[in-house]
């Protein structure tokens, strides 16, 4: 007798769930079909693979070893499903998803293990483009992570998230010894920014807090090494602070000003198979609706 995969996941679920029932409850089905189902496994492997107990079932000392190799065959399974639903859906090999600065900050990695789970035949790829569409524009991504509004005439997006302002500062600055900062901080200082992809402009500020100066930079790179070497500070997203830590440099949170709004972008006239599950996704990390 062939064993069949439903007998190895009825079987799991009862070592999962300790009792039939509730076995049946996490599949779906009757408590009958469960016993029924593992019975069958029990039969075509010729071993006992549970017992009962007082409190359910649990697995005996055969059914243990069998435990591993029926999760391992069930996870080959679903792997296969995956992977044909994919080709069906013409899922491309490649998603790439372009950024000027940091990406998802620490829901970047996440966002691509997600990915990669739900389709083992395709990469999200990250792309960096230190332009004003994070490479939209260029040709280089199919969606963009973006901290800036983009043209809705030829752009569509989807707020997905929201993010903390940080202060970038030398580690041997004043404000790197605070827990956090106000806006009030800046004033008097020189601030780094980067007018084409950054989120920091003169409006942030209060009218007479502004600060004494700005640079502008060019990229997140020249951006930091700018600060690092005490030449001026910055304010950024909390994403570059969990992406961009440097040796000689420290990240505060700058506790009065407004998060920093997260969307994905792509082509209004060309919208990626991928863009939806991308924003489900991004906003289920972000704990966003």
């Amino acid at each position: 007798m062939a064993v069949e995969v439903r007998q190895l996941r009825a079987f799991l679920a009862v070592v999962d769930e300790g009792t039939f029932t509730d076995a049946a409850i996490a599949l779906g089905t009757t408590q009958a079909s469960v016993s029924r189902l593992v019975a069958g496994l029990e039969r075509a492997l010729g071993l006992p693979l549970l017992r009962r107990t007082p409190r359910g079932a649990a697995p005996t000392a055969a059914g243990g070893r069998v435990v591993v190799h029926a999760r391992r065959a069930v996870e080959e399974v679903e792997t296969l499903t995956r992977l044909a639903a994919d080709e069906a859906r013409d899922v491309p090999a490649e998603v790439r998803l372009g950024y000027a600065w940091a990406a998802l900050g620490r829901h970047t990695v996440p966002l691509q293990r997600r990915w990669s789970t739900a389709h083992p035949s395709s990469a999200l790829v990250l792309v960096q483009a230190g332009t004003t569409t994070a490479g939209l524009q260029e040709g280089v991504a199919d969606v963009a992570v973006t901290r800036r509004r983009l043209d809705v005439r030829r752009f569509a997006t989807a707020l997905v998230g929201t993010e903390t302002r940080c202060a970038a500062v030398p580690a041997d600055h004043p404000l790197a010894r605070r827990r956090g900062v106000r806006l009030r901080d800046f004033t008097g200082e020189t601030v780094g920014v980067d007018a084409r992809t950054g989120t920091t402009t003169e409006d942030l500020w209060p009218p007479g807090a502004a600060p004494a100066a700005t640079r502008d930079t060019h990229s997140v790179d020249e951006w930091l090494s700018l600060i690092a070497a005490g030449q001026a500070i910055g304010i950024t997203s909390e994403a570059t602070a969990w992406q961009h830590p440097r040796p000689g440099l420290a990240y505060r949170p700058v506790l009065d000003a407004e998060p920093v709004p997260v969307w994905l972008a792509w082509w209004r006239d060309d919208e990626p198979s991928c863009a939806a599950e991308l924003v489900r996704s991004a906003r289920e990390l972000y704990g966003s609706t």
